[in-house]
């Protein structure tokens, strides 16, 4: 792999062995949606057009009534919060946080309002909207959400996230019936989620990114009712101004999901992959063994536990050396304080998994010294 643009601008060669992580860039999209990248960014087309075919086009992949492309799941929730709180108002959505809006309120269970490098919550006021918890940390349940609406509630968000809380917390099937049964649209934030339908049936705007799973350029998907879409994309000339996506983007987010509708399950062989991991089990105080993802996703994953007393380091101090050593490599790094992290198969390339054995094995063979 040549690793010379990041030489020319003086960039560190990264191993991302975290995920889809928006702090890594995400994804590395494959040569066909690059290709498609580079037709559609070479051509012009009218930009009202292409919302318009796009949405159409991802809604029938995604089997929603319409949808919209935006420019990350970020925005997604701004756009769709300010969506139900000006009702596509026109005057109301051009002049957001300007004029007072009486039902702007989001009920939010407390256990999924998250940071996941910005706050849930600052999305949710860019969007005009504030923020209202049901609830409890370790506790979500139906009766939580239904007591908190009210004549200003706009909508419920929930959050499908590996960050957010999964104990006692209700399944998104079950916020659906609340908000069917009190006429409040419901919105599904699904950034990382696999399966691209499934929300869409649970909801009335459900956002997904479109550079995690679907491995896109960087981009998200927000699908839902016709109505709601409609109100949504009032909002793109107005906060959505700040946030479109370009026409390329838009286009290699379709070739990408096309893709996606046949993609192989490589969860098995990633799997296997991980076995690579295995002589680093010789080392006192290690462990290595094979997890499958929080949220309950076909993603497995190498854990590397790491006994402090036996390795004479402890999993923050290797996780630490690992991440600024003169390769970057990143890991999944959630439990270091509970003395683990993992390794994601997913985004490796070419030698990377040899690299993190070897430098795993330099960090903490020097612990012993």
């Amino acid at each position: 792999m040549d690793h010379s643009l990041q030489a020319r601008y003086g960039l560190k060669r990264v191993i991302n062995a975290s995920g889809r992580m928006s702090i890594l860039g995400v994804s590395a999209p494959a040569d066909s949606v690059m290709e498609v990248m580079k037709q559609g960014g070479q051509q012009y087309v009218e930009i009202s057009d292409l919302v318009d075919k796009s949405g159409a086009y991802i809604a029938r992949l995604l089997g929603s009534e319409a949808a919209v492309a935006v420019n990350s799941a970020s925005s997604g929730i701004a756009l769709s919060v300010a969506a139900v709180v000006t009702a596509g108002d026109p005057r109301l959505s051009l002049r957001l946080h300007q004029e007072p809006v009486l039902k702007n309120e989001i009920i939010m269970l407390k256990g999924h309002n998250v940071q996941y490098g910005a706050p849930v919550e600052t999305m949710v006021f860019l969007g005009g909207g504030r923020v209202v918890e049901a609830g409890y940390a370790n506790e979500g349940r139906k009766e939580h959400i239904e007591q908190a609406i009210g004549e200003r509630t706009a909508a419920i968000l929930y959050v499908k996230s590996h960050h957010a809380v999964q104990k006692n917390m209700i399944s998104v099937e079950e916020a659906w019936e609340v908000a069917q049964r009190r006429g409040v649209p419901l919105i599904v934030d699904a950034a990382a989620e696999e399966d691209l339908s499934k929300y869409v049936r649970y909801s009335d705007l459900a956002i997904y990114s479109g550079s995690k799973a679907i491995e896109g350029p960087t981009s998200g998907i927000v699908a839902g009712k016709q109505k709601y879409i409609g109100w949504l994309k009032v909002q793109l000339h107005g906060i959505g101004r700040s946030m479109k996506v370009g026409k390329e983007t838009t286009f290699g987010l379709l070739q990408a999901l096309e893709e996606y509708q046949n993609k192989a399950d490589n969860s098995e062989l990633e799997k296997q992959a991980l076995e690579a991991l295995q002589p680093l089990a010789a080392l006192p105080g290690i462990s290595v063994r094979i997890v499958q993802d929080e949220a309950g996703r076909a993603i497995f994953r190498g854990r590397v536990q790491i006994d402090a007393s036996a390795a004479g380091v402890d999993a923050k101090h290797v996780n630490d050396h690992l991440r600024e050593g003169e390769i970057a490599i990143y890991t999944r790094d959630y439990g270091v304080k509970q003395g683990y992290f993992d390794i994601d198969p997913r985004p490796l390339q070419g030698d990377d998994l040899q690299v993190i054995v070897s430098r795993i094995n330099e960090i903490v063979g020097g612990g012993q010294e």
